[in-house]
């Protein structure tokens, strides 16, 4: 595809839909940011500029986020060299039919009670926006740019792409 006409959702789902892990970051009541992994529940951004996770009722995810919605979310592939940090609000949504729509066998590893188990609850995160970097250079090119540099005492040249990308409808 084309990657001067995809939409920002386009974007930002060519980046992060083959990272199976991301780092979900909250701010902590004691003011901490903590971060932990998490598995993204999409199956492509939605028009809602969302994304969707399973978590513990019980956990400390979801009492942090319902104090302060506002959160973090880091993907990272090494080996694509692609790296993007989404940030957005936040909250939990009580919709079965969302829940099991999104609902995976590996699921069940945490939530035996399946789609309807009342310790799960639904996180949206609503995107704000997202910052992202993207090396397109292969590795040895990487090397011999960055060797090169050292030497020459001068920034490598263009390896990649970094950019930002801005929701509709986001303020931040």
């Amino acid at each position: 595809m084309d990657q001067s006409i995809e939409s920002p959702s386009e974007t930002l789902w060519r980046l992060i839909k083959d990272i199976h892990f991301a780092m979900f970051t909250t701010r902590h009541p004691n003011g901490h940011l903590h971060s932990r992994p998490m598995t993204t529940q999409n199956c492509r951004i939605e028009a809602n500029d969302s994304l969707w996770f399973f978590m513990s009722r019980k956990s400390s995810p979801v009492s942090d986020l319902v104090a302060e919605p506002e959160v973090n979310v880091v993907y990272a592939h090494p080996g694509k060299d692609s790296y993007v940090s989404v940030s957005g609000r936040a909250v939990v949504v009580d919709d079965l039919r969302k829940k099991i729509q999104l609902w995976t066998k590996l699921d069940e590893a945490w939530f035996p009670g399946g789609p309807a188990d009342a310790d799960l609850a639904l996180v949206q995160v609503k995107i704000s926006h997202a910052h992202y970097w993207d090396v397109e250079a292969n590795k040895v090119r990487q090397i011999y740019e960055m060797t090169k540099a050292a030497v020459t005492g001068k920034p490598p040249a263009d390896l990649g792409r970094e950019g930002e990308v801005r929701m509709s409808g986001s303020h931040g």
